[in-house]
């Protein structure tokens, strides 16, 4: 026997697709880094969006996004998959049907180190605004707050935001 969904079914379902398409988009920026395909990276911000990076710098517009991961992926970092961007613990709230936020941990992860040293580079928490385009979603803010090995935090993570 089947049973029709309840409209709040129906809006809770679409909900939880939009979640995904946002996990989705976040789990594409993290192989598009590893692999260093920096222009279809690219597509995956809006045109005025932001990325907060401590001690990487802030970075305002599509273009300076691009010139300056160009900027950080050289020398030992330039190959596909020198760094792997693991992510976890993805929380999106959606705002609107074309607005969202998230946060989800990071692990970044050096792999043209020794087989002795240490290959974490950091831990440290995304914390972001989605925009959808048409059916799209994309970064509108991003803003890396980094915990370790140098502890870079904004006052509200600092205060001990919780994102709940």
């Amino acid at each position: 026997m089947q049973h029709a969904f309840t409209g709040a079914e129906a809006a809770r379902l679409r909900e939880l697709l939009e979640i995904e398409a946002v996990r989705q988009m976040r789990l594409d920026y993290s192989l598009l880094m590893d692999q260093r395909d920096i222009p279809a990276l690219m597509a995956l911000f809006t045109d005025d969006a932001l990325c907060e990076y401590g001690p990487y710098g802030t970075w305002r517009g599509r273009q300076v996004i691009e010139n300056s991961y160009n900027a950080v992926f050289t020398g030992d970092l330039q190959a596909p998959f020198t760094s792997l961007h693991l992510n976890t613990n993805h929380r999106v709230q959606i705002l609107s049907a074309t607005r969202a936020t998230g946060q989800c941990y990071l692990t970044d992860i050096a792999t043209h180190v020794a087989a002795d040293a240490n290959p974490i580079l950091w831990f440290a928490i995304y914390d972001e605004e989605y925009r959808k385009q048409g059916e799209q979603w994309k970064f509108a803010r991003t803003s890396l707050q980094f915990l370790w090995p140098e502890r870079h935090l904004s006052a509200t993570y600092a205060r001990g935001r919780t994102g709940a």
